[in-house]
């Protein structure tokens, strides 16, 4: 095996890897609203403002602006030293579940943007290709992020949202996840 054939493998392997842990991440959070009616997942069943399709349209909206921010840099978001309260309340409805909204739709969009990025793993060139970070306070200034390091960033955001999503929904039916 040349170079080539064992730098393309390592690198399809990788872009697998990525999938596999983001798929596995995915499957957790959405398992966790299994026969819960649409009411049930817009109720806070803990001290947190946060509920189940709540934490799932936040996910959405986080994978979605991130993968945009792979194709297209730090002009696909925010910046988020300019924003207002009134921005950021607006930010807050993606935490909540809104007059209209279902778990059908919250979960539909939720696979639409997994499927978007699924493709767009498949799809880049270049896994080290690099974009500096938009202006927020949380970000070092100046840093930049390759597409890899935002995919482990979507697949971490993702876990940690499936651990409150398992804490919520065992606060509101004693259901677990795992265990």
């Amino acid at each position: 095996m040349n170079e080539t054939t064992k730098n393309n493998t390592t690198v399809i392997d990788e872009r697998a890897d990525l999938l596999e842990a983001l798929s596995k991440q995915r499957h957790f959070l959405r398992f966790t609203t299994r026969d819960l009616t649409d009411e049930q997942v817009g109720q806070r069943t803990t001290a947190s403002e946060l509920c189940l399709g709540g934490l799932i349209k936040h996910v959405t909206s986080v994978e979605r602006g991130w993968a945009e921010f792979i194709e297209r840099g730090p002009s696909a978001m925010p910046d988020f030293t300019a924003m207002t309260e009134k921005d950021f309340a607006k930010r807050a409805d993606d935490f909540k579940m809104l007059p209209g909204e279902t778990l059908a739709g919250v979960l539909a969009a939720y696979e639409e943007v997994a499927a978007r990025t699924d493709k767009l793993v498949e799809s880049l060139p270049d896994l080290n290709a690099s974009h500096p970070l938009p202006k927020a306070p949380w970000f070092e200034p100046s840093a930049r992020w390759s597409a890899r390091r935002v995919l482990l960033h979507i697949v971490a955001e993702t876990a940690q949202h499936s651990g409150h999503a398992d804490i919520i929904r065992e606060a509101l039916d004693g259901a677990k996840s795992m265990g």
